[in-house]
């Protein structure tokens, strides 16, 4: 894997810093023009960090030159991975026509949150769903284009895979928070931690598949 830098110089921390601050003036605008009021600084914040740090690893990472197969190859991996990644965490799937019926009608549907997570858009299909929430789009496609410079790069990234896929922990809640209910019971004070961490969890994994797959350590990019 190539990096094009890997030290902050002054200049990158000046953007830094700038970003940074739109930001939270993005977050003051939206509270003080919607009748929205925040509940919890973490959850107004995560989405922010997988949003820069998705695009910082992004543009700090130039993939090496490949035989045009080669490329072909790893684009097919990293967007299997990113559809992965979707079906589990709900961006995309399909259902019955019984299903569709019970639960949504066919539409678009457009919704105003917080920025990072909102607006959010979702397509309802007889057959099929699809939902853009703009934090995890671009904190999926970050990891997939790590992928897919890694592929690459012909190095293994088993354990930053499964890392990955565990960046998605909390649409896998409700298998675990079940598994969890059945040997403790319904009322398991831990199956409700579960679900009360479960973006604090998939915030953390996010960062570190995203730090694993930039760094792999003990791979010598320099090779």
């Amino acid at each position: 894997m190539y990096r094009l830098t890997t030290i902050v110089s002054a200049r990158e921390a000046r953007w830094i810093a700038l970003v940074l601050v739109a930001e939270l003036w993005l977050l003051a605008i939206y509270f003080a023009f919607t009748p929205a009021e925040p509940t919890s600084l973490r959850y107004l914040l995560y989405p922010f960090v997988w949003i820069n740090v998705g695009l910082w690893v992004i543009l700090k990472t130039a993939p090496p030159t490949a035989e045009r197969r080669h490329r072909a190859g790893a684009a097919v991996l990293a967007l299997s991975y990113f559809l992965v990644l979707a079906a589990l965490s709900g961006l995309v799937g399909v259902h019955t026509g019984q299903e569709h019926q019970i639960h949504a009608v066919s539409g678009l549907y457009t919704t105003m949150g917080a920025p990072g997570w909102g607006p959010a858009v979702a397509y309802v299909g007889e057959t099929v769903h699809l939902s853009f929430v703009p934090y995890l789009v671009i904190g999926y496609l970050a990891l997939a284009y790590l992928v897919y410079v890694t592929v690459l790069d012909a190095a293994g990234a088993a354990l930053s895979g499964v890392l990955g896929l565990a960046t998605c922990v909390g649409c896998a809640v409700p298998v675990v928070a079940s598994l969890v209910a059945g040997v403790a019971g319904g009322s398991s004070a831990l199956t409700v931690a579960v679900y009360s961490l479960s973006i604090d969890i998939s915030t953390g994994v996010f960062v570190l598949a995203a730090t694993l797959l930039y760094w792999r350590p003990g791979y010598d990019s320099r090779r």
